[in-house]
């Protein structure tokens, strides 16, 4: 009788799947406050949405699609090649910083309209010293764990 009271306090950790215990809390937090805000302001955002909508297929406004497109192009790239190269240095958080490294580059580059020498040297400083900085600040001083 003992012996199962006791297995009451006993604690097993999967450790291949303890790490998204907070992020699938937070994401359901936000699934929820999401349906709040689309139950309580409906009347208020479908008109933004409707014309968001005419906007994205061209019939009103000017639109950049090269950037918009671009922009969730590179976003879904740098999501997946971070998770390849996780699996070529795991647990150093290299992929983070050598994919945040490209990403910020490729990005400031798509958002540049005519890039000057000047202003390319300033992207790369940018690109390698914001995602370095970054990375030793949260991988190294916080002991955090990056993919």
């Amino acid at each position: 009788m003992e012996s199962q009271w006791l297995s009451l306090l006993d604690v097993t950790i999967d450790f291949d799947q303890s790490h998204l215990f907070f992020p699938r809390i937070v994401t359901w937090i936000l699934v929820a406050l999401l349906a709040i805000i689309l139950i309580t302001r409906y009347r208020l955002l479908v008109p933004g949405l409707k014309r968001a909508g005419r906007v994205l297929i061209g019939r009103e406004g000017e639109f950049d699609h090269r950037r918009f497109f671009g922009t969730l192009a590179l976003t879904t790239a740098y999501f997946y090649l971070m998770g390849v190269l996780s699996d070529v240095f795991p647990n150093t958080g290299y992929s983070f910083l050598i994919m945040s490294v490209l990403f910020v580059f490729l990005l400031s580059l798509l958002y540049v309209d005519r890039p000057t020498r000047r202003l390319f040297v300033i992207l790369v400083l940018n690109a390698l010293i914001a995602p370095t900085l970054a990375w030793y600040v949260l991988a190294q001083l916080f002991r955090i764990t990056l993919p």
